[in-house]
């Protein structure tokens, strides 16, 4: 099943409000929980968060511009390393947005019970998860409209805030931040208190990785525009909202109100009129970071589905062309956390932490082996290697720091990552998993029990059936090793039993006898696999990889290709999904 192509892609403004919403909506709490581990440093800490963001932006960019496919880290391993490694930056995506959506409705409808009082937060929570999943069955082109109309009100809420705390100290003068400023400094030296501010700050990044996962609905050149828009935001009001905090507000005010930071500043700085905007664009914002959760996985569930690594069924689609039930399993699995967790979520904030900074340090890595792996692949921009190294061993410390901070995060952490990852080892070792099953049943098979006789052939049936699945692979070069090494690369990393080896040459011209010897001698080698050489005239091509798809049968993605070089003539993405092994 071929990934479906949306005719509308979305603009800059709309790119940036759906992963804008996430990463935005950090400056709710991530000021006051820089506050409570780096005190009067609080803004300096957040500065580095946004010097590290800044580094980055060219990580993402060479990543997902020299692999502009859906998928994000799970993507930039997928075509640079084994589909093991790939698949557990997946699952930690997952986990990301799940805690993101949840965690999200829980506190916009907890801002919400402030204005209305009576309000039933787990029922409302449920009810907004509900209403999102709906704008993304509708389609992504509706969903962008409501992001954008968040995202432009926030926005002007941060303004409009700023500007009343700025006229709030130009009345007022600056006793409060001198007052804070010569209180004792948090874990006795400056150095840990920013360490440790930092590591807490860094969570006001979380959504920057959303961009990268629906890339394909974007048109061509708006995902550098989103990271350059996202850094922007984080890198001005985060810094900006803390300093106008500690210098309208004692710490110790910060501290007890650091759930409804904003709002509280908002009523000091001009009263309940700003207290209670603040509050209505608490909730748009917040929900505006579940809209982008259910975008976000379901352009990443799509892309692992298409490669086997979760069952099928969730590719269906509707008539606007969404993946309705990934969305409907989503907020299932979003609903079950939040009943199981009973809105006390600050386990599910661990989850949220540990798994947001580990896809940041897996997406640097994966930008490490695409420098190493796929050195010969076009990209727009590059990543320095001393920027590249500097970003992840930032993230590694902040993951550090908050398993310091919080060590029982950790525990939690990998009560909700285990049952995660194993489904996926599941998935990606069934065929070996089900033989073993046969085995069990031929030991203890009855030969008299027809019950254990059908359920052996029933077994057989499903693995032969994985593995009829065809894959393709595309050479032009009459190179052995690499030939070796993709055969080893499917017998590890795919379920299948053939293996179309096709070569597009000239007219007039023809493999060498030498390059057929040499496959034959592969196909004695991996016996397991059958190796079928296809040699075709014409020219290799986009549209020659969609007619074949559609001949053979084949999904783009179980083609493959080598790395390409500069002089190759079509950019990635036009290929279809084609993925790069070798």
């Amino acid at each position: 099943m071929e990934p479906h192509k949306l005719r509308a892609k979305l603009g800059e403004l709309a790119s940036t409000s759906i992963s804008g919403n996430d990463i935005s909506s950090s400056c709710l709490y991530v000021s006051a929980l820089a506050v409570l581990h780096a005190g009067q440093y609080a803004w300096i800490s957040l500065l580095i968060v946004g010097v590290v963001l800044f580094l980055f932006r060219k990580i993402y960019g060479e990543v997902v511009g020299a692999l502009p496919m859906n998928g994000g880290a799970y993507n930039a391993l997928l075509n640079t390393t084994s589909k093991s490694m790939a698949s557990l930056a997946a699952s930690l995506t997952l986990l990301s947005y799940m805690a993101t959506a949840v965690i999200s409705a829980n506190e916009a409808m907890a801002y919400l019970k402030n204005i209305v009082p009576q309000l039933p937060v787990i029922l409302s929570t449920i009810c907004l998860l509900a209403i999102f999943m709906g704008l993304v069955i509708i389609g992504i082109g509706e969903s962008s409209k409501v992001a954008i109309a968040i995202f432009i009100f926030h926005l002007s809420s941060l303004i409009l805030l700023s500007s009343f705390a700025g006229i709030y100290l130009f009345e007022h003068g600056w006793e409060v931040f001198s007052n804070n400023n010569a209180l004792p400094v948090k874990h006795g030296a400056l150095p840990m208190a920013l360490f440790f501010g930092f590591s807490a700050a860094m969570l006001g990044i979380s959504g920057f990785e959303s961009s990268a996962n629906f890339v394909e609905e974007q048109k061509k050149g708006v995902f550098p525009k989103t990271l350059r828009n996202m850094w922007v935001v984080v890198t001005i009001f985060n810094p900006l909202i803390a300093f106008l905090a500690l210098a309208v507000l004692p710490i110790s005010d910060i501290e007890s109100n650091s759930e409804a930071l904003l709002s509280i500043m908002g009523n000091q700085v001009s009263g309940s009129w700003l207290s209670f905007l603040v509050s209505v664009d608490a909730v748009l914002v917040l929900s505006g970071a579940v809209l982008t959760s259910f975008i976000g996985v379901s352009g990443l569930v799509e892309r692992i589905t298409l490669d086997r690594i979760l069952p099928p069924f969730l590719l269906k689609r509707n008539r606007n062309g969404s993946t309705y039930r990934i969305a409907i399993v989503f907020f299932m699995l979003c609903v079950s956390i939040l009943l199981i967790t009973e809105g006390n979520l600050e386990a599910l904030a661990g989850v949220y932490t540990i798994a947001f900074l580990s896809v940041m340090a897996l997406f640097g890595i994966g930008n490490i082996l695409l420098k190493v792996r796929r050195k010969n692949l076009p990209r727009p921009e590059r990543s320095g290697w001393l920027s590249l190294l500097i970003a992840i061993a930032a993230v590694i410390l902040a993951l550090v720091g908050n398993i310091l901070l919080n060590p029982d995060y950790l525990a939690v952490f990998m009560e909700y990552f285990i049952p995660t990852i194993a489904l996926v080892l599941v998935m990606l070792n069934r065929t070996a998993l089900l033989k073993l099953l046969l085995r069990l049943i031929r030991y203890f098979l009855d030969p008299v029990n027809r019950f254990l006789l059908k359920s052996y052939r029933g077994i057989n049936q499903v693995i032969d059936r994985i593995n009829d699945q065809e894959f393709v692979y595309f050479t032009k070069k009459d190179d052995v090793a690499a030939l070796n090494k993709v055969l080893l690369y499917i017998r590890n990393n795919e379920h299948t039993r053939k293996l179309k080896i096709v070569s597009v040459f000239p007219e007039g011209e023809n493999a060498t006898d030498n390059f057929v010897s040499d496959l034959n001698v592969l196909d004695r080698e991996y016996p397991e696999i059958k190796v079928e050489f296809i040699q075709l005239h014409g020219e290799f091509t986009p549209d020659l990889i969609k007619e074949l798809s559609e001949r053979w049968n084949i999904p783009i993605n179980f083609m493959f290709i080598g790395s390409p070089g500069d002089r190759f003539p079509y950019p990635l993405q036009d290929l279809g999904g084609v993925r790069l092994i070798i």
